[in-house]
């Protein structure tokens, strides 16, 4: 597998004088266990970003941690609309020039509102997509805080006993 020792993303962080380590997996990843097993961490490390279309070409991204759920409730009130899809292969393509799977919040080619679930900042060390799939980047909690700057925060998980869907 050719994975380059740089993507638009490690680029964007080497710009803002972040702090991480790259890192390539040896094939091809198939969940997200697998993906923080072979990095050496937990699947709470492992921090996924997930487009939303919420009209027509209005996108925001919402960074969580690990294998939890997104509330379409909650996500849907924090935005003030009622009705939202996930973005499609190609629209994340096309939005952030990274395929599904190796989507990041760095190095975009346009500017899209970043939304962050309070879970991306209770793990020390995290891992979040490098543009390419197949590899990472792991980075602390304060230099992903330090790379994003200003963020958006709030509660956009799944927590079945108060959501109602």
């Amino acid at each position: 597998m050719d994975i380059p020792d740089q993507t638009t993303v490690t680029r964007d962080l080497d710009a803002k004088g972040i702090t991480y380590k790259f890192f390539k997996h040896a094939g091809q990843v198939h969940s997200l266990e697998q993906a923080a097993r072979e990095r050496g961490q937990r699947p709470e490390q492992i921090i996924r970003s997930i487009l939303f279309r919420l009209h027509d070409e209005e996108f925001v991204m919402v960074l969580v941690a690990g294998p939890s759920q997104i509330s379409w409730p909650r996500l849907r009130e924090h935005l003030g609309i009622s009705r939202m899809t996930m973005a499609s292969p190609e629209d994340v393509m096309k939005m952030t020039g990274y395929p599904t799977g190796a989507l990041s919040p760095f190095g975009l080619p346009q500017p899209i509102r970043i939304l962050v679930d309070r879970s991306v900042f209770e793990e020390e060390e995290i891992s979040i997509g490098s543009g390419v799939r197949n590899s990472t980047v792991i980075l602390n909690r304060i230099e992903l805080l330090h790379a994003l700057g200003t963020v958006e925060m709030g509660d956009f998980l799944d927590h079945p006993s108060q959501d109602n869907k």
